[in-house]
């Protein structure tokens, strides 16, 4: 183990992980993650039982179990910065002796679910009980270009084609285009809508909303519209499912993202009640894990 691990892996006095405050043990294998901390009780209200529950920050977990298989939910906060500190810790949980701070020989791989909210990209996707599945993400954060052999696990041609496509301005963040895992898609989203997702690095100008503020370039909703790779279209905006994907490639878990569409940026429409349609995808999400 080099140095630099011995001293970047930083642990609470209890010996629990800096920022997600959890030991060994705590957390299942099968994890929904969130990003607002509120909806941690929304999924675990339909566990059949609870063994944990912790607190810090944005980070709200709880562990517990549905028809007899042991999940945990967690909450990650806003954005692909976020994100990236709860996989690291994540993976430390299982990866990594907190004690020694080695690498352990044998590597558990988790499955990782995100479950959240965006804005349709697309005319005909409703709002109302409407539910994409993420089969790829283009990250327009940047995050993957701060590690090492991340080309390994981009997909460099959707990469470069959405960026010549798009003429994508130099000032901005390096894009990078990642996929969803398989294993997870067969099992939660065979039939879903699925295509590609657009995770911004913030929910304003990054997503072409304007208040006082003016955009440098107002074009990305319309030209992302009408982007096509391989019959596949972009269909939503999100802020953290790239960073989800990449990391979780580069670390050996499965991860996939279900978006319940809660605004149609084309349309314009807003699902006043979507409260309700995320209640029934989560719901549904954890009926289809428990049975992987």
């Amino acid at each position: 183990m080099s140095e630099s691990i011995k001293s970047d892996l930083v642990l609470n006095s209890d010996g629990s992980l800096y920022h997600i405050n959890l030991s060994p043990g705590d957390l299942a294998e099968t994890i929904m993650l969130v990003g607002d901390p509120g909806r941690v009780k929304l999924v675990s209200s339909f566990f059949d039982d609870i063994e944990l529950e912790k607190h810090n920050r944005e980070v709200h977990t709880i562990t517990g179990s549905f028809n007899g298989k042991r999940m945990s939910v967690v909450s990650t906060g806003m954005g692909t910065d976020n994100i990236e500190i709860v996989i690291n810790e994540i993976d430390a949980l299982f990866n990594i002796d907190l004690e020694t701070k080695e690498v352990k020989p044998d590597h558990t791989s988790l499955n990782l679910v995100r479950i959240g909210t965006s804005g349709g990209l697309q005319p005909d996707i409703p709002v109302r009980e409407s539910f994409l599945i993420s089969e790829y993400s283009i990250g327009l954060d940047g995050l993957a270009y701060f590690y090492k052999d991340e080309a390994n696990f981009i997909d460099e041609n959707m990469t470069q084609y959405f960026i010549n496509y798009m003429n994508w301005d130099s000032d901005f963040p390096k894009p990078y285009a990642i996929k969803g895992s398989n294993h997870l898609l067969r099992i939660i989203g065979n039939d879903w809508r699925k295509g590609i997702t657009l995770t911004a690095p913030g929910f304003y100008a990054p997503q072409g909303r304007e208040l006082r503020l003016k955009l440098k370039d107002s074009t990305i909703i319309d030209r992302a519209q009408k982007f096509i790779y391989k019959n596949d279209s972009i269909t939503n905006f999100e802020m953290e499912t790239s960073a989800l994907y990449f990391l979780s490639a580069m670390l050996g878990h499965n991860a996939l993202t279900v978006c319940s569409v809660i605004a149609n940026r084309v349309t314009k429409e807003f699902d006043p009640d979507y409260k309700s349609s995320m209640k029934i995808l989560v719901k549904q999400v954890i009926e289809r894990l428990s049975k992987a």
